[in-house]
C-alpha cells in the first residue's frame, strides 16, 4: 500500500471533507500516553488532549483491554432490549458520583439536548409552568455544543450566523455575574440555569471564588434547576472529579462526556435523580447507540483509570507547576497578556506583535515538537493528558517557553 505524504493526506481531507476546521497541519497516526507522532515519525508533546476528552492518555492499555474484550462479544442492541452491561455502567455511575438515575447518551451535545428536554418536561410536570412557556438561564460566551439548539442560546457569531432561525426559550446573563444572574431569577417561567463551571472553548474563563455556590444557592431558593455542562471540564481535568467539586456545589442535572471514554469511544451520560429524570416516559427520548455494551464497559474502565491513578491529583499538583511557571511571561513576555486555569486545564492570552497571533504561536509550537491549538485567535488552551508527569511536564514548559522566546 502506498504511504501517502503529510500533504498529500491534507489535500484528500480538503477535497473530500466538509470545511468546517481549520486544523493544524499535521497529520497524525500514532498515540501513546501523553505522546503523539505524525506520518513522518516525528513526536509531539500532546496539550489540547482532543479538547480533554483523552484525560487518561491516548490508548490506555486498560481501556483498550476492556473496548476489546467487550467488541468481541456484542456490540449494541439497541435499547429495545436489555443487555448484561448497562446496568452495571449504571450502578457504578451513579454510586460513584452520587445520583439516582443515569441517561446514558453519545456526544456531549446529545447530552446537552438531553439535559434541557429533562428541565423542560421536569418544568411542566413538577414545577407547574404553563406548557411551552417554560426559560432556560444560559450565559454569554457559553459553548455547549454545535446543534441547532445550542447554537440558539450562543453569542459567538461564528456558531450562530446564517443557521437561523432558532430555538427560544433561553435568557443569556453575562458570565460570573451573580447579580444578573439574581435578576433573571426573578423573571416568569424560569426553569434552569445551564453553566459551564468554567467557560473551556471561551478561553479557560475561570469564575471567581463562590461564584457556583451562590449561583447554586439562588437557583434552589427559587426552585429552578442548576444544570452543570462538565463534558470538557469533568472528570478530574481541574484537579477534582467534578470542577463544581471546588466549591461543594451537587447539580440537579450533571452532564458528562469527553473523558468518560478515554478518548476510545463516543459517550455521554446525564445524572440526575428519581423526582426529575423519571418525568421523562418510555418514547419520549432515546438513542440507538447511546447506551450500548461497548460504551458501558469502556466508560466503567475509563473512571476506573481516573481514581486508580489518582488523576485528578496529578492535575491539581502539576497545575499549579504550570501556572506558576508561565505566570512569569506575564511580566517578561510582550506578547503574553494573562495565564489563567484550574488544574490541568489553562489558558495563556496572547497579545498580537507585529503582525504575529496566537496561531503563529501554535504553528511555532508545532514546530518545536509541541500541539496546542487557539480558541477565538488570541487565546492558547494548554491541556495535556493527565498521566503527564512532572518531568515531562517541566520539558513541555521549557518547550514552550522557548517558542514564546522566538517572538520576543
Amino acid at each position: 500500500m502506498t504511504t501517502l505524504t503529510n500533504q498529500e493526506y491534507i489535500s484528500l481531507e480538503h477535497e473530500f471533507g466538509a470545511h468546517n476546521y481549520h486544523p493544524l497541519p499535521v497529520v497524525l497516526k500514532k498515540g501513546k500516553g501523553v505522546f503523539l507522532w505524525d506520518v513522518d515519525g516525528k513526536k509531539y508533546y500532546d496539550f489540547l488532549s482532543a479538547y480533554s476528552a483523552v484525560n487518561q492518555g491516548h490508548c490506555h492499555p486498560k481501556i483498550i483491554k476492556a473496548l476489546r474484550k467487550q467488541a468481541k462479544k456484542l456490540t449494541l442492541t439497541s435499547r429495545a432490549f436489555y443487555n448484561d452491561c448497562l446496568g452495571k455502567y449504571e450502578k457504578y455511575v451513579t454510586e460513584l458520583l452520587g445520583y439516582e438515575k443515569l441517561l446514558p447518551m453519545n456526544t456531549g451535545a446529545e447530552g446537552v439536548e438531553s439535559a434541557l428536554k429533562l428541565c423542560r418536561k421536569w418544568a411542566y410536570e413538577k414545577k407547574g409552568i404553563p406548557e411551552n412557556e417554560a426559560k432556560i438561564i444560559v450565559c454569554e460566551n457559553n459553548f455547549h455544543g454545535r446543534t441547532i439548539t445550542v447554537v440558539s442560546m450562543s453569542t459567538d457569531p461564528s456558531s450562530f450566523k446564517g443557521f437561523g432561525p432558532f430555538t427560544p426559550g433561553f435568557v443569556v446573563i453575562p458570565y460570573n455575574d451573580i447579580k444578573a444572574l439574581e435578576k433573571a431569577l426573578d423573571e416568569p417561567n424560569i426553569a434552569g440555569f445551564l453553566v459551564e463551571p468554567i467557560q473551556g472553548e471561551a478561553g479557560v474563563y475561570v469564575p471567581d471564588n463562590g461564584y457556583l455556590k451562590s449561583a447554586w444557592d439562588l437557583c434552589h431558593k427559587k426552585n429552578v434547576l442548576f444544570i452543570a455542562d462538565e463534558v470538557q471540564t469533568g472528570l478530574a481535568r481541574t484537579g477534582r472529579m467534578l470542577a463544581c467539586d471546588h466549591e461543594g456545589v451537587r447539580p440537579d442535572i450533571l452532564i458528562l462526556g469527553k473523558a468518560l471514554s478515554g478518548g476510545v469511544y463516543p459517550i455521554s451520560v446525564v445524572l440526575a435523580d428519581n423526582d426529575i429524570m423519571l418525568c421523562i416516559k418510555p418514547g419520549e427520548h432515546g438513542s440507538t447507540f447511546g447506551g450500548n455494551p461497548v460504551a458501558a464497559k469502556v466508560g466503567i474502565a475509563s473512571l476506573k483509570v481516573l481514581i486508580d491513578e489518582k488523576l485528578a491529583e496529578n492535575a491539581e499538583k502539576l497545575g499549579a507547576i504550570f501556572r506558576e511557571e508561565l505566570k512569569t511571561f506575564e511580566r517578561d513576555h510582550d506578547m503574553v497578556e494573562l495565564v489563567r486555569g484550574k488544574g490541568l486545564l489553562n489558558a495563556v492570552v496572547i497579545k498580537p506583535k507585529n503582525g504575529k497571533t496566537a496561531w503563529d504561536v501554535c504553528m511555532a509550537l508545532m514546530e518545536n515538537g509541541l500541539l496546542a491549538k487557539p480558541t477565538h485567535d488570541h487565546i492558547i488552551r494548554f491541556a495535556p493528558p493527565l498521566v503527564i508527569t512532572e518531568d515531562q511536564l517541566i520539558e513541555a514548559i521549557e518547550i514552550i517557553k522557548d517558542t514564546l522566546n522566538e517572538f520576543n
